[in-house]
């Protein structure tokens, strides 16, 4: 450990304020050296100095927008695909069927993570002309999913048509757009976060 800095003369009431600072930030500074190459101060201070990139030109905010979009409503196909469509149509829904509960729990689970993904893309495609126009019919539609969960994990087979129809809708509009939509399957961790 570095020895502490003396400078009575410093404190002094004569001493202009930005030395002090000086000092003060000197003594930090070396006090973190003193911590080691890998110290979490130095680790923190080098992530605070690099600063984060940001699209500076309009075609490369549109170029981010566009890539969000598809990155968000993949993964909201790619759910609902998954966990919402292949069961309802192979008739896991229905009362009696084998595995009914944990597929209405998982249903209900997909259709919560696929309304926020559709309405984060909703967003994205705001950096983007084209995906705006193509989309700003079907944002009432992306907002009214917030009650279908619910009505999945109920047993509502409707829901299930009402998100298989909403993903083909947001799908179509962004191949008018130019922007194609693959369906990503989420891994649990992202399927948990929503």
């Amino acid at each position: 450990m570095p020895a502490p800095i003396r400078s009575p003369k410093l404190f002094e009431q004569g001493a202009p304020p930005l030395a002090v600072a000086l000092a003060l930030c000197s003594a930090l500074f070396a006090g973190a050296a003193a911590c080691g190459a890998g110290s979490a101060a130095q680790r923190a201070a080098a992530y605070i100095a690099v600063p984060t990139p940001t699209p500076t030109t309009a075609a490369e905010r549109q170029k981010l927008a566009r890539a969000r979009f598809v990155a968000n409503a993949g993964l909201a196909a790619g759910a609902v695909h998954e966990w919402i469509v292949k069961p309802w149509k192979a008739g896991t829904f229905k009362k009696g069927a084998k595995g009914r509960r944990t597929a209405l729990a998982k249903a209900g689970l997909a259709g919560t993570f696929a309304h926020n993904r559709l309405g984060a893309a909703a967003r994205n495609a705001q950096g983007d002309p084209a995906l705006a126009r193509g989309l700003a019919p079907l944002v009432p539609g992306i907002e009214r999913l917030g009650d279908l969960p619910s009505r999945l994990s109920k047993g509502d087979e409707s829901a299930a048509a009402s998100y298989a129809g909403l993903v083909d809708k947001v799908k179509a509009a962004a191949k008018n757009a130019g922007v194609p939509v693959r369906d990503q399957l989420p891994s649990a961790a992202q399927l948990a976060r929503g």
